[in-house]
């Protein structure tokens, strides 16, 4: 038996892949298992903060934080339907109840010291489960 599955919007094309990029990066140089599960972003936020404690500048590390916030991104959209929406360059995400989340930026933020990837997956996925 085949099951159909619906074509995803051309929005995510790009985050979808900077996801699997760094999923598999990960994987391979760090060792670091990353399966799309919210419980994985609280491994997501502590490596965001050892690299910004390591003082590394953030112009090298802009793919790898595009890369992670696409993941939560995608963790969100796996566990609740989202949507990926794209314009002007920037990607966001847009949960079933019309809010709009931006994880890439979420990402920078948490370099920054001001964010969490995992609290960003539990508010957008608050009340929006898929069954």
């Amino acid at each position: 038996m085949t099951t159909h599955q619906e074509p995803r919007p051309s929005a995510a094309t790009r985050p979808v892949r900077w996801a699997a990029d760094v999923v598999a990066t990960l994987r391979e140089g760090a060792r670091l298992r990353l399966d799309y599960s919210a419980q994985s972003l609280w491994r997501v936020d502590r490596m965001i903060e050892e690299i910004r404690r390591e003082g590394t500048p953030p112009a090298a590390v802009e793919t790898v934080l595009r890369g992670l916030g696409a993941y939560a991104g995608e963790v969100i959209v796996r566990q609740t339907g989202a949507e990926w929406w794209a314009s002007g360059g920037e990607h966001w995400i847009r949960t079933p109840d019309g809010r709009l989340w931006d994880p890439v930026d979420e990402a920078r933020r948490c370099f920054a010291g001001d964010g969490s990837l995992r609290l960003l997956c539990r508010d957008a996925t608050d009340g929006t489960r898929r069954p």
